[in-house]
This record gives C-alpha cells, sequence and structure tokens, in this order.
C-alpha cells in the first residue's frame, strides 16, 4: 500500500532547478512537491560497488540533496566490468572519492558526505542516524546483517539488493512497518556458504537492473509515490528474463525487532548459532605461507590442490596445482578424499584457494580422511603478491 511521504518538503525549487528536473515535475504523482522532498532527502548508500554505482547515478540524478557513501575499499580493474562510477583513471583511488567525483559530475546540486571506512557494530548506529533512508549494496553478509539491525533499531526503511551471477533480488525492510532483514533471513551464513560475486562472478548489467529498482524505491519512498517493496521480495532472473515478487512477512519472534528484541545486543550478531561467532574451520591445521609453498615447489613431486571454481583459475593460477573445486571436495570420502586424483603415498598434500577461507574448509575435511593436508596461508592472492606480481589479480 501507498505511505505517506518519508521526507518533509524542502525549499521551493529555483528556475534552475525546474529546467533540470523538467521531466520530474510533469509526473502528476510526483511534480514540483516530490522534487522538494528529494531535494531535502538524506540517503546513505553502503557500498560504492556493482549496486551502489547505479543507485548513486541515479539518486543524484534525480535530484537527492545530500547522498552518503559508506566504503573502505579502493578501486580496482577487476571492479570496472559492473562498478559504473569508477574509471580506468581512478584505479588505486579510495571508492569514496572516485564515486563522489561521479555523482557530482551529474548533479553539482547534490552534496556527498564521504564515509571512508568499514562499518562495524561500534560505528554503523552512529554513520545511519544521520540519514532518511538506506541503501544496502553490501557484498558481505556481516555488513548486510550490521545496516539491517541498525536500520532496525531506528526504524528507518532499508532498500536493499544482492546479485549473483545472472539473478538478483530487492526488497525494503523497514521494522515497524513491515519484515526487516532477519525477520527473512534470521541466519548468517558461514564464511563461504554463499559463494561472492568475486568467487562465483556476476554479470555487470545484473547490477544496473537492480540498482535502477533500488534507487526507484528509494524516490518512491521519500516521495510518498507508488508501492514500496514493503512485505514483497523481487526476484530477478536475467537468463529468463523474469521478475517474481514473493511475499514476505514479518517474524513477531524476531531477535531484532519482534517484540522480545534485545536494543543492548551487539549489531550484526545473528550468526549460526545464537550469541556465538560463526566459525571460519574446524580447528587448527598445519599452514604454509606463499613463500613456503615456493620453496616446497621447487623440490618437486608435490601435489598442489586449487579448490577454487573453474573461472577463477581461468584468470590466474599457481603453474603445476591440479583442480578439484571445493564441490568435488565435500563429495569426497574416507575412501576416496580427494575424487579423481591420487593421493600421494607419502609426503603432505598442499591446498590453495583464492584467500584461504575455502582451502581451510578443505584441509579440515581432508585431515578428517586421514590425509595429510596443508593450507595455503593467503591463498593465490598472497602468491601474486609475494611470489610473482606479474600475475594477474581478481
Amino acid at each position: 500500500m501507498a505511505r505517506p511521504p518519508l521526507v518533509p518538503l524542502g525549499p521551493e525549487l529555483d528556475a534552475t532547478e525546474r529546467t533540470r528536473y523538467a521531466r520530474h515535475l510533469l509526473l502528476p504523482d510526483l511534480g514540483s512537491l516530490g522534487q522538494r522532498r528529494l531535494r531535502a532527502a538524506r540517503v546513505l548508500v553502503v557500498g560504492a560497488g556493482g549496486l551502489g554505482s547505479p543507485a548513486l547515478l541515479y539518486l543524484a540524478a534525480a535530484g537527492v540533496g545530500t547522498l552518503g557513501i559508506v566504503d573502505d575499499d579502493v578501486v580496482e580493474t577487476t571492479n570496472l566490468q559492473r562498478q559504473v562510477v569508477h574509471g580506468d583513471a581512478d584505479v588505486g583511488r579510495p571508492k569514496t572519492s572516485s564515486a563522489a567525483d561521479a555523482v557530482h559530475a551529474v548533479s553539482p546540486l547534490t552534496t556527498v558526505v564521504e564515509h571512508r571506512e568499514r562499518l562495524t557494530a561500534d560505528n554503523a548506529l552512529d554513520v545511519v542516524a544521520d540519514y532518511d533512508l538506506v541503501l544496502d549494496g553490501a557484498d558481505n553478509f556481516p555488513t548486510r546483517y550490521l545496516v539491517g539491525d541498525a536500520c532496525a533499531r531506528f526504524g528507518v526503511p532499508h532498500v536493499w539488493g544482492s546479485v549473483f551471477r545472472f539473478d538478483g533480488q530487492v526488497s525494503v525492510w523497514w521494522a515497524g512497518e513491515g519484515p526487516c532483514y532477519a525477520c527473512v533471513f534470521p541466519t548468517q551464513p558461514a564464511p563461504e556458504a554463499v559463494p561472492s560475486c568475486a568467487v562465483g562472478g556476476v554479470l555487470g548489467a545484473v547490477c544496473a537492473s537492480i540498482g535502477a529498482v533500488m534507487a526507484t524505491e528509494a524516490v518512491k519512498l521519500v516521495t510518498g509515490v507508488g508501492e514500496p517493496l514493503v512485505g514483497r521480495l523481487l526476484v530477478h532472473d536475467a537468463l529468463g528474463q523474469t521478475w517474481d515478487a514473493l511475499p514476505v512477512r514479518r517474524d513477531p519472534g524476531c531477535r531484532v525487532c519482534g517484540s522480545g528484541a534485545d536494543a543492548s545486543k551487539v549489531l550484526g550478531w545473528a550468526s549460526a548459532r545464537e550469541d556465538e561467532p560463526v566459525a571460519v574451520s574446524g580447528g587448527e591445521h598445519p599452514s604454509v605461507t606463499a613463500l613456503g609453498l615456493r620453496d616446497v615447489l621447487a623440490r618437486g613431486d608435490v601435489l598442489l590442490v586449487d579448490v577454487r571454481e573453474a573461472g577463477e583459475r581461468e584468470v590466474v593460477g599457481i603453474p603445476g596445482s591440479a583442480w578439484l573445486p571445493m564441490d568435488r571436495v565435500r563429495a569426497g570420502s574416507p575412501d576416496d578424499p580427494l575424487p579423481g586424483l591420487d593421493v600421494p603415498r607419502s609426503g603432505p598434500v598442499y591446498v590453495v584457494c583464492k584467500t584461504g577461507v575455502r582451502s581451510a574448509e578443505a584441509v579440515d575435511l581432508l585431515r578428517s580422511r586421514g590425509v595429510d593436508a596443508v593450507d595455503v596461508e593467503g591463498g593465490v592472492l598472497a602468491w601474486v603478491h609475494d611470489v610473482d606480481p606479474s600475475l594477474p589479480t581478481y
């Protein structure tokens, strides 16, 4: 159902603004009153990445008066395939600075507030408190739960988007008006349980589709036009070119916004088991640094197993490594611990992934099956950084 405008009216539009936003003023449901609300709005965008990029550009073009940008990362070449607020010349720059320049190029009238930091339980409430509305384009679960918890504490609507490969999702979480993020996703997945775009890939244009919907929802909420996605989860399949809306409901027993919610709880605490951190690995295990692996490989006759996905190996790999993706490692057994590979009669099996998270899981599995497995700390990225900087990264 339609809801009242989120933001009070701002000052009257001047002649320059009336010309710039003329096509908005022609819209009967939006008009000059809606444009004045947009001018007065303060919108926080979490993540200047694949989803934040189109959302920032369209919100700036729409005339949002103040845009906050949260990101602690710098621009990398691998970002440019989908993060359209950044260009070649921005590689190495803080993403907030690059995004701020892109916003100002679109809309000199927009004030940009750079939050060049990672959201944590210590700062999330302070950051969110200054905004009318939050758009969450984060690429990791801990940040998503922090944003959801902080918005629920304030009763601030939270436009959320997610993309993976050719699929996307969008909703508006709003404690008090409908479900919050934790109502629908009460438990934070374990690390690497859901592959990131850096592991599984993403079609850049899907980010544009989902980011544009997020910007549209923000405009609707600010101005009070239309029916926002409160209580609905929009699911997009780009390969089938379909959009489906699924009903979602508030959980009265939600740990974040339910009747028994504890406002003193640390933000973002929804882990696999209540009040316990999510474990990255099952226990201590032997490991070797990238430099140590270089020395081991130099001695020859070593089995190095790469547990990444095929597309990752196409970008970069350690010469001489054998390939066994994680799903096949998980499918192994004590009788066949490395399906399709011969386990050496003596000596360890070294295991590598991108950063060391998947390899840690693989090492624990293999050691439980009787294999003398050793984790490569920091993964392929550490190899590129410490051993062979001439190799590409991703």
